[in-house]
């Protein structure tokens, strides 16, 4: 008999096609919420749970149980609380290996846009204001060339953001990192370890984060961290958007405290209500970290990966918990 799967959204149709090859699959017509997830873990052998999933203490701790697995399709697991994923027996995997490349993409594009204020460009220009070229400096901007960029948090997305500032644009790397990274990758980069977070904000040009959410990075940047950069430095978000404090970002670009900022994640979204939509100096987008086709195919495809190492061996190559 093929293992149940409850997946909570759709994913790319070579992955579901793939998926309903292998198991018993039922699609949510609707995000599950609280009650439906411990219903899931008591019918299905596996969960394909996304970041909307909120996969509590308290859903764990429901019995009986049924599920082995949950196989998260996404790199962030600060959804599931982890431990009492473990204490109830469940395997938890995810999605790093396929986020790496498109997130990275999104951060160097985060980072043009708001230093050359793109965003503003074609606000301007779509709503008729724009006036023609003058060599006066109609929206001067800022260059990214041989700027140092600062990343908080060093792991395989800041690594590959690094890689693509420093190769295509000439640019320091600069980093912040609870566990500093190894001499060889150091060397490679030219990377350049900060021992405290304040040592780096007011080393750089541009701050890019690239740490895990939850409470322990919760307003990582609030008023007294941002009060470290530079009045001509950017912030760019693709990380979690809990590690920024929004409304102390909104008043630090109001007041021209740093200059701009890049953002892909919010703390509540989508993001509806917030002093950032009435600024110009920040770049805004709908959560587009992994919105390419192909990335979305290969994270669905990792998670079909995990999900048949998990029923054949009992060892996925992703395991987190």
């Amino acid at each position: 008999m093929r293992p149940r799967l409850l997946i909570t959204r759709a994913l790319q149709e070579p992955v579901m096609q793939r998926l309903r090859a292998q198991y018993d699959v039922t699609l949510c017509d609707e995000p599950p919420g609280r009650d439906g997830l411990i219903q899931a873990l008591r019918d299905y052998d596996a969960v394909c749970s996304t970041i909307t999933d909120a996969l509590t203490a308290e859903v764990f701790a429901a019995t009986p149980r049924r599920a082995k697995i949950i196989a998260n399709f996404g790199a962030g697991v600060e959804h599931i609380d982890l431990k009492a994923a473990a204490s109830a027996g469940l395997i938890v995997t995810n999605t790093a290996d396929a986020v790496t490349q498109p997130t990275a993409e999104l951060a160097l594009m985060l980072m043009l846009m708001a230093s050359r204020r793109a965003g503003e460009g074609e606000r301007t220009l779509r709503a008729g204001r724009w006036r023609g070229w003058s060599p006066g400096g109609v929206m001067l901007g800022a260059g990214a060339h041989g700027k140092t960029l600062g990343l908080v948090g060093f792991g395989r997305i800041g690594r590959a953001f690094a890689a693509m500032a420093r190769s295509a644009l000439g640019m320091r790397i600069a980093y912040y990192s609870r566990t500093r990274t190894s001499q060889d990758v150091e060397s490679s980069l030219e990377a350049q370890h900060y021992p405290t977070l304040e040592g780096l904000l007011g080393a750089a040009d541009v701050v890019s984060l690239h740490c895990p959410g939850g409470e322990g990075t919760r307003h990582l940047i609030r008023a007294e961290t941002l009060a470290f950069m530079k009045p001509s430095a950017i912030l760019v978000n693709t990380a979690r958007g809990s590690v920024v404090d929004e409304s102390a970002l909104a008043r630090a670009l109001s007041q021209r405290q740093i200059a701009a900022a890049g953002l892909d994640v919010f703390e509540r979204e989508p993001l509806t209500e917030s002093p950032l939509l009435q600024l110009e100096n920040v770049v805004l987008l709908p959560h587009l970290g992994t919105a390419t086709v192909d990335a979305r195919t290969a994270m669905g495809m990792q998670v079909a990966d995990n999900l048949d190492a998990c029923f054949a061996t009992g060892a996925p190559p992703n395991r987190v918990a």
